[in-house]
């Protein structure tokens, strides 16, 4: 999750309209049931809709389905709603900041099908006036139940300048004993830092658990985090023409050591690029891993599943 922290509101505000009712066709569902292991959906109600609701288009992903012609229907049972019916059971949402990490524990609560990480996201760490303050309340989330990762921390030296690393390093090595004491997966926000994420995950030790969320290394990198034992989650990006390096790492990655993801309502996957994202069309990410790696979808779709089980769940 990087472009509703970085960018000026009235542009948030330009895009939530652009983007309002833009979702794209339901895919074709999978054969089993997968999670999608982050995502945002504060977010993407807030600025791109709700995934399920009716589209008066008659296009959208539930127009004719279980939710249509609903007024008020509840937006994240529309949202979870459409996600399993394309087989995508389980969604972990994850926090960036104080606010939407105590939102996603709240959320956590009230929907079976829901799960929450809670971090401060490495750009925010150096734009707060009191870091301890909010890394404390970070930590009193992350002891409750239904909290089942501590995350997205980490590195990013595309967005945050030279001036700001200290203070990104602070915090994640503050989350990583965060996870460490409460024996919570560490999900990892790496973007353009990969040496010094491992660094730091040397110094501290490393939880039991890590999430390399949004993997954007190549084969060799993903062969040093799976050799340290991580799992490697990829999103939409796999999909991306470009992305060659990107699929090269998914291939030397166990698929016991690999997740998807969306990053909803961002990184949506092909032939859907800019329009907004949501965790029911995982399945497009879940394909192009299957044909990239020549793994059977339904081998990868169970093997996906219980990887998420053994960090996250039981969900229910």
């Amino acid at each position: 999750m990087l472009a509703a922290m970085t960018e000026p509101a009235e542009s948030r505000r330009q895009r939530a309209a652009r983007r309002a009712g833009e979702f794209p066709p339901a895919p074709e569902p999978l054969p089993s049931p997968v999670l999608d292991s982050h995502t945002h959906l504060d977010i993407t109600l807030a600025e791109a809709g709700v995934p399920g609701a009716p589209d008066p288009t008659g296009t959208g992903p539930t127009a004719t389905g279980p939710l249509a012609g609903r007024a008020g229907a509840d937006p994240v049972d529309a949202a979870i709603a459409v996600a399993a019916g394309v087989g995508v059971d389980r969604l972990v949402q994850v926090g960036v900041d104080v606010e939407s990490s105590r939102w996603g524990a709240d959320l956590a609560t009230r929907y079976d099908a829901v799960l929450a990480t809670v971090a401060l996201h490495p750009n925010e760490a150096p734009r707060l006036a009191d870091l301890d303050a909010a890394l404390r309340e970070i930590e009193a989330l992350a002891g409750q139940d239904r909290v089942r990762g501590v995350g997205e921390t980490g590195m990013d030296f595309f967005r945050t300048g030279d001036d700001g690393r200290a203070a990104q390093e602070a915090s994640f090595r503050a989350h990583v004993a965060i996870a460490k004491r409460y024996g919570k997966p560490l999900v990892i926000h790496d973007r353009d830092a990969h040496a010094d994420v491992l660094r730091i995950l040397d110094d501290e030790g490393a939880p039991d658990a890590v999430v390399l969320h949004c993997f954007s290394g190549d084969a060799e990198f993903a062969a040093e985090c799976v050799r340290r034992g991580y799992v490697l989650s990829f999103a939409g990006t796999v999909t991306f023409a470009s992305a060659g390096a990107l699929r090269a790492a998914a291939r030397v990655t166990p698929i016991d050591q690999l997740l998807v993801e969306t990053d909803a309502p961002y990184l949506t996957p092909t032939p859907h690029r800019g329009r907004p994202n949501a965790s029911y069309l995982i399945p497009l990410t879940v394909r192009a891993l299957a044909d990239t790696t020549g793994t059977d979808l339904d081998e990868l779709c169970r093997a996906i599943s219980a990887t998420g089980d053994r960090l996250f769940g039981p969900w229910r």
